[in-house]
């Protein structure tokens, strides 16, 4: 029963540590960062398990950090204002063209950051950007002025013809 409480309490520290990191470094990991993780994750396995290398004490382990992501992807469905806590909320750090410096500061995003994943999405100057969305991934939705001009119907001398 106590490799159970310290699955949960391991499960919830994990939890809390992902949450302080911050979605902006989850979602693109470093070569060092990911050995971090990976390192993390065989800590959390000799403090679950401490020395018990049983079946038993794995299958217990394991059940009981796969009940409780169940139990988390659940209320997360169930209870709309649990969202936020279990799972984030998407945040504007971009909207007019304007970078918006606090949000960005408080998601621990860069300038750099931010001017890399626009880069990657084919978009030259913040000044095209109508709206980013941080989103709970760490990945960022980018909506550009031109795909917000456009009505989706052709203009121009051919439209007519």
């Amino acid at each position: 029963m106590e490799i159970v409480y310290r699955a949960l309490f391991m499960f919830f520290f994990l939890w809390v540590i992902t949450r302080v990191v911050g979605r902006s470094t989850l979602g693109e990991l470093s070569t060092f960062e990911l050995l971090l993780y990976v390192t993390m994750g065989d800590l959390v396995q000799s403090a679950v398990t401490q020395q018990d290398f049983s079946v038993t004490g794995g299958v217990l382990a394991i059940s009981v950090f796969a009940l409780l992501t169940v139990g988390f992807s659940y209320a997360n469905c169930r209870w709309p204002r649990v969202r936020p806590v279990v799972h984030g909320v998407p945040v504007v750090v971009v909207r007019a063209g304007e970078p918006l410096l606090d949000t960005m500061r408080a998601e621990r995003m860069s300038l750099d950051d931010l001017a890399t994943a626009a880069r990657g999405e084919g978009i030259e100057r913040f000044a095209d950007i109508e709206l980013a969305v941080l989103e709970v991934n760490g990945r960022v939705s980018f909506f550009s002025r031109a795909s917000t001009e456009s009505s989706g119907s052709p203009e121009g001398p051919a439209a007519g013809a």
